[in-house]
């Protein structure tokens, strides 16, 4: 299935990728449900945006921030775009912020990563973490709480680590090798279909069940 917007996560904040064929009016539909979908994971985040894979008008950009912003609860400081000089330019603006989260700094809600895991490294986390970026084939993240991650989980994940049930993971895209939540592991390895909508895991009588992110799924889960 050919994905029409692919959201993730960048050094900064979000990376959106726009189908350049598909028209706008569909493009915009498209971000309203992903971004309703994540909503509660974003709650209170501060970020730039950038925007891949067709030209925008200044008219477009701020349509789209304002649908973002219309259905999470982002804060979009800048939209960040592929300009060298003016990327350098923002960098440098936002780099202390950027450095205090990529240190994992944490609040009462978990703590945040920025950037790409790669084969063979392990982020372990106290409570919850939120990945903006990709988890790779080979790569772990281990954490006491739930584990979102703001694109392509294609590694391993344990949630819930010391057998905490409720704990979840999310991802924009779901693709793992192996998800353990609590004491129960479920081992993946290309079983599960493409999706456009951001998928959760989460543990329900004893099996670790694997569906789109949807209100009603949250309503069920009680998440610690």
């Amino acid at each position: 299935m050919r994905q029409t917007v692919i959201i993730k996560g960048n050094n900064y904040g979000l990376s959106v990728f726009l189908d350049p064929e598909t028209p706008m009016e569909e493009l915009l539909s498209t971000l309203q449900k992903k971004f309703q979908e994540s909503a509660r994971f974003f709650r209170g985040a501060n970020m730039a945006v950038s925007f891949e894979g067709r030209t925008l008008t200044s008219e477009e950009i701020n349509t789209i921030v304002n649908t973002i912003c219309e259905n999470s609860e982002i804060e979009i400081s800048c939209v960040i775009d592929t300009d060298k000089a003016r990327e350098a330019f923002f960098k440098r603006a936002l780099s202390e912020k950027a450095k205090e989260e990529a240190d994992g700094k944490t609040s009462g809600d978990g703590q945040f990563y920025k950037g790409t895991l790669r084969s063979g490294q392990v982020l372990e986390a106290e409570g919850s973490i939120i990945i903006l970026g990709d988890v790779n084939p080979g790569a772990r993240i281990v954490a006491k709480g739930n584990i979102i991650v703001l694109g392509a989980l294609r590694g391993t994940a344990i949630a819930g680590l010391g057998g905490r049930k409720h704990a979840i993971v999310v991802a924009l895209e779901m693709d793992p090798i192996q998800i353990r939540i609590g004491e129960v592991t479920a081992r993946m390895n290309g079983r599960l279909k493409a999706s456009e909508h951001a998928q959760i895991a989460y543990l329900n009588l004893g099996t670790i069940h694997i569906g789109s992110l949807s209100q009603e799924v949250i309503d069920e889960v009680s998440v610690s």
